[in-house]
């Protein structure tokens, strides 16, 4: 006797048929089928879906974003200021050269409104500031010579001698004396400063659209000599009262003036390139921007000295200032008609739509009472004589928990035996060509009629729907 052949092993058998299964079905085309199923509920919540997804994309995506129109944020832009006016304080009286800082003019710069003054600093030896760590003293031993503190004024001498005021001791330090705590004076500047007047001239410029405007009304008749801004009356007149800014940024201007803070004029040009180039006007707004609660560093300062010589020795006044920053940001979009973006934003309106389908799709074949029903018409499997690969929709069928019809040989109607069927079809002559329209069927969700024996159960069986109804409307 022969030996007998090896049989392979059974897992490689069943990745073979799961290859070939797999192969075969990669060949299979797909038709969508059209089942009209009267049942009202399940229409209302179809076109309410739609209705919504129509009005989302209508109004808020054509009307509120403009999404058809090619945009350009991030204008190019440019601002010049100039602050005008006079104020005094104890001693003296201030012009702009003094209490504007820096004078250039750019988009950020302050305006001194309290200063605190150390006159006639030069360099020596003098008690350390009560305020630096470890300076408080009760003798040279306290004190260490050459100790030098990064929150000091100099480098200590070893001696502890008092203080300027008071019977307190400090430490001695080698530097610009006397220090600023011991000797500073203290002038307000504020009494005229809500009066000033600040020019902001800006202009923008797109390039993706070539397209540039600036804030300025083109007169030569001096408008801006005599004008104020105002939003209704003189939107081109972009010269602000200091008050008028500080009132707009919902801050107290005396309280300001003495602690400093920082005030964004913000410029907004939002512009629609579609209209004419009247209806693209700034719009501003003003808030403060430093966090004014925060108690460890509240407030805006900064300090700067003036030097001069006095007997050939140098000599400075030092200035502690406390004042209103003004930044001015700008920023803006502009959006003009284009095609490339209005067909996406359509086909991407005409695609969503579809989701009415999906969501109606699973009511209908999960909770309905009919499911299994719904089902069997909806996912069909027309298989050739020589080979039946699976098919992707009765896998998705089994994927919804849904029972497709047993597989039958290339049946028209899966609820008919295969013999009735293949009869049938022998005895129904050939039928010409109807209308190339996606196979339909219309459903009815109506409570099932008894059969019971009757004229119609002597009737001679129907043909087949798919050759009498070229349309595709057969009645369940």
């Amino acid at each position: 006797m022969a030996a007998a052949e090896p049989k392979p092993p059974a897992g490689a058998a069943a990745a073979r048929r799961l290859a070939r299964s797999c192969w075969s079905a990669f060949w299979d085309y797909e038709t969508p089928k059209v089942i009209v199923v009267r049942n009202r509920r399940l229409g209302v919540v179809y076109r309410v879906v739609q209705l919504l997804i129509l009005l989302y994309f209508v109004w808020y995506v054509f009307i509120v974003q403009k999404s058809y129109q090619d945009r350009e944020t991030g204008p190019e832009s440019s601002v010049i200021t100039k602050v005008k006016g006079i104020t005094s304080s104890e001693h003296k009286v201030w012009d702009v050269e003094e209490y504007v800082k820096p004078p250039e003019g750019g988009s950020v710069f302050s305006i001194i409104t309290r200063i605190e003054v150390t006159p006639s600093q030069a360099q020596g030896t003098c008690p350390e500031s009560e305020r630096v760590t470890n300076a408080p003293c009760s003798s040279d031993e306290d004190c260490v010579a050459g100790e030098l503190d990064m929150l000091g004024n100099g480098v200590r001498t070893g001696r502890c001698v008092p203080y300027y005021h008071g019977a307190s001791k400090t430490c001695e330090v080698s530097g610009w004396c006397p220090v600023e705590d011991g000797a500073s004076v203290s002038q307000f500047l504020g009494k005229m400063a809500p009066n000033f007047t600040i020019l902001i001239k800006n202009s923008i410029h797109y390039p993706k659209f070539q397209f540039s405007k600036g804030n300025i009304e083109m007169r030569k008749d001096g408008y801006l000599k005599h004008c104020l801004f105002d939003e209704v009356s003189h939107l081109y007149c972009p010269i602000f009262r200091l008050g008028f800014i500080v009132e707009r940024a919902g801050e107290n201007f005396t309280e300001l003036a003495r602690t400093g803070g920082v005030i964004g004029v913000i410029i907004n040009w939002d512009c629609d390139l579609d209209l004419s180039a009247s209806n693209c006007n700034p719009k501003y707004s003003f808030r403060r921007l430093d966090p004014k609660h925060t108690p460890a560093s509240s407030g805006y300062n900064f300090r700067f000295a003036k030097y001069y010589k006095i007997n050939g020795s140098t000599t400075r006044t030092l200035i502690k200032a406390y004042g209103i920053r003004i930044d001015v940001i700008v920023h803006g979009q502009a959006g003009k008609f284009s095609l490339i973006p209005t067909i996406i934003n359509l086909a991407t309106a005409l695609t969503s739509i579809g989701v009415g389908s999906f969501l109606c799709d699973w009511i209908l074949l999960t909770f309905m009472n009919k499911n299994k029903v719904y089902s069997h018409k909806k996912f069909d499997k027309v298989c050739t004589p020589q080979h039946s690969p699976g098919s992707w929709p009765v896998t998705l069928a089994l994927v919804l928990g849904q029972a497709p019809p047993p597989p039958c040989a290339c049946s028209t109607d899966p609820g008919r035996p295969q013999d009735e069927g293949q009869s049938q079809a022998q005895a129904v002559p050939p039928s010409r060509p109807g209308p190339t329209s996606a196979p339909s069927e219309q459903m009815v969700d109506t409570p099932d009629r008894g059969a019971g024996p009757g004229p119609q159960a002597s009737a001679p069986p129907q043909q087949d729907s798919t050759l009498t109804d070229p349309r595709g409307l057969a009645q369940l």
